[in-house]
C-alpha cells in the first residue's frame, strides 16, 4: 500500500512541478506515472552510483551538488519515457528543486493525513 501511495504522490509531484517549471513538460497522468517509476529506478542505481563517488564533492558543497545529479537523473528518464520532455539543463536542475520541495511537502500532508496528524 505504501508503494502504491509512494508512486502516486511522486506521479502528482512531477505534474505540480510541470505546471511550475518552464521546459519541464508532462502529457499527461500516464506519462507521469511511468516517469515516476523510472526515475526512481534509475535514482535507486545509477544515481545511489553517482552520490558515492561524487560524496567528496557533495561535501564540499553542502549537499547542493546532489542537485546536479538529480537533474541529470530527470534528463536520462526524459530521454527513455515518452511524453516527457526535459527541455535543457536549466530546466532538470530548476525542476531537481522544485520536484525536491513538492515530494517533501506532498509526503509530509499524506503520512500525516495517514496517521491522523493534522497538516
Amino acid at each position: 500500500m505504501r508503494l502504491l501511495l509512494n508512486w502516486f504522490l511522486s506521479a502528482a509531484a512531477l505534474l505540480i512541478v510541470a505546471h511550475v517549471v518552464p521546459g519541464f513538460i508532462i502529457s499527461g497522468l500516464v506519462a507521469a506515472l511511468v516517469a515516476a517509476v523510472v526515475i526512481g529506478f534509475v535514482n535507486a542505481t545509477l544515481g545511489l552510483v553517482l552520490k558515492v563517488i561524487t560524496f567528496p564533492l557533495t561535501l564540499i558543497t553542502l549537499g547542493l551538488f546532489w542537485f546536479v545529479i538529480n537533474a541529470l537523473m530527470l534528463l536520462l528518464a526524459s530521454a527513455v519515457v515518452p511524453g516527457f520532455q526535459v527541455r535543457g539543463f536549466g530546466a532538470a536542475f530548476i525542476g531537481a528543486i522544485v520536484l525536491a520541495i513538492v515530494n517533501a511537502l506532498l509526503r509530509a500532508i499524506a503520512l500525516g493525513a495517514s496517521r491522523g496528524d493534522s497538516p
